[in-house]
């Protein structure tokens, strides 16, 4: 929570720039990387949206572990996703842990990947308590 307090008001800026739900994002970072902006990957994805370095370029990060880029980045890459796969937000999850071409080849489904199908689990989990608690009164 105290890692997660940090990021609130970039989040929020970055969520509305990009139209993406700022509960969407701060799933996708707890479960990516726990708000570890030097987390990175075996497979070499970096920073709090885990973001692989060729999904980084299209996006014009220069480095990685500034938490401003890779959050913009990781944002428009959801809304990218968002709109590819008809705001479906589990297939975007998908894509975004397993990779666009991934979901494609299964029929525009979430692939049988046991990492992919939980990746998408936990991501929901923590967006449904994000949206929980960002209706419930601060007094609780």
């Amino acid at each position: 929570a105290a890692r997660a307090s940090r990021y609130h008001a970039v989040v929020r800026t970055t969520a509305q720039a990009e139209g993406v739900e700022p509960e969407l994002i701060h799933a996708v970072i707890t479960v990516e990387s726990a708000y570890d902006p030097s987390a990175r990957s075996h497979k070499g994805a970096v920073g709090l949206m885990q973001l692989m370095p060729g999904t980084a370029a299209q996006y014009g990060v220069t480095n990685l572990h500034d938490p401003a880029q890779n959050l913009n980045a990781g944002a428009r890459h959801l809304r990218y996703l968002l709109d590819k796969f008809g705001n479906d937000m589990k297939l975007a999850l998908a894509a975004y842990n397993a990779g666009e071409q991934a979901v494609t080849l299964h029929g525009n489904r979430i692939p049988p990947y046991p990492e992919t199908r939980a990746y998408v689990r936990r991501v929901l989990a923590y967006y449904h308590e994000n949206l929980l608690s960002s209706l419930l009164p601060r007094s609780l």
